[in-house]
């Protein structure tokens, strides 16, 4: 909805807070989907790592991104070569395409193929981090020294422009994914006064941060005067949400297909902007804006399930296997050795 109703572009056949003059208001704070996607984030990827070694980290994460994200680069460059780049006024060569293909691309100057990229640029350093953590064996006690120090060394790198490290650390983000660990860790361990002052705390920084980088730029992306207390309401509501989810007696509630709306998210996240672009600007001329919208979301929504279901289905078991067997044979089973 932010991307479609709130964003500026010139798919519609008018400027998009005038197509959508009530609904922009809100939908302009949907760029803070981006700090819900970071505080699951934080949770689910130390999750993930129980019982796993580095080797089985790094499998499960590059069988994770890379089957999906490699199909919607190709997808969205043929979409832009072949099909809509003078509608969408874009363009592309092949050896940023290629680029694009390592996920590198923003720390070698390429520009992202899709603008919506970025944010995995900021997700591959926290996998890194957390990869350092678990080659010295990851504890409770060190989670919570990361999530203490990680945000604090974060802001001093940014404020001292030291460039390399406030890149590496993602001071506008950092408090998000330590908040998101720290509730796993309440959610695996139990609660106490440190654990909850931890997630509090990264809270309060992540909302600083939010309204100091985030909110200026969403300003700008859509025109809309966005409020503070509106931005502060949505993150409280953020965090609590997640809290409930995870730590309450909703974390056994829920529906088989749940689950599957689930497993479309991320390639959702990888087609959503462009694509839908795309059809907007086809039937925007012809149809009512509203059952344009509808159409679009349908759109993507098909696309992603196509992806999950041809792609990500058929290649992730294979890929993570693969690289799995690149690692030694001590770094595949350590649950298995713990078990023993």
């Amino acid at each position: 909805m932010y991307h479609y109703t709130a964003r500026r572009h010139t798919q519609w056949e008018a400027p998009t807070i005038e197509t959508f003059p009530f609904v922009s208001q809100f939908s302009a704070y949907g760029f803070m989907g981006v700090q819900l996607f970071f505080l699951i984030s934080g949770f689910v990827i130390l999750m993930s790592v129980e019982g796993r070694s580095v080797g089985e980290f790094v499998a499960a994460r590059i069988s994770r991104l890379f089957p999906a994200y490699w199909a919607a680069v190709i997808l969205t460059a043929i979409l832009i070569e072949f099909i809509a780049g003078d509608q969408l006024g874009k363009s592309v060569t092949l050896v940023q395409v290629l680029t694009n293909l390592t996920m590198l691309q923003q720390w070698t100057g390429v520009p992202h193929v899709d603008g919506v990229y970025w944010t995995l640029a900021v997700e591959l350093l926290f996998y890194v981090l957390i990869g350092i953590f678990m080659s010295t064996k990851l504890t409770v006690e060190k989670i919570t020294w990361l999530a203490f120090l990680w945000p604090l060394a974060a802001l001093i790198a940014d404020r001292s422009n030291m460039q390399f490290l406030a890149t590496f650390l993602s001071p506008a983000y950092a408090p998000l994914f330590a908040a998101g660990m720290m509730l796993y860790v309440i959610y695996s361990r139990g609660s106490n006064l440190l654990r909850w002052m931890l997630v509090v705390g990264n809270g309060i920084l992540g909302t600083q941060q939010t309204i100091m980088y985030d909110v200026a730029n969403a300003e700008r992306l859509t025109g809309v005067d966005l409020k503070e207390p509106v931005a502060v309401a949505i993150m409280i509501l953020i965090f609590a949400s997640v809290a409930l989810v995870t730590l309450s007696p909703l974390q056994s509630r829920g529906l088989a297909w749940m689950t599957y709306l689930g497993a479309l998210t991320y390639p959702l996240y990888l087609v959503h902007e462009l694509w839908g672009w795309w059809v907007i600007g086809q039937l925007s001329p012809y149809l009512n804006e509203w059952v344009v919208l509808v159409l679009a979301i349908a759109f993507v929504l098909l696309l992603a399930a196509a992806i999950e279901r041809w792609v990500e289905r058929r290649s992730r078991r294979w890929l993570r296997t693969q690289v799995l067997r690149s690692f030694p044979r001590a770094e595949r089973a350590p649950a298995a050795a713990a078990a023993r």
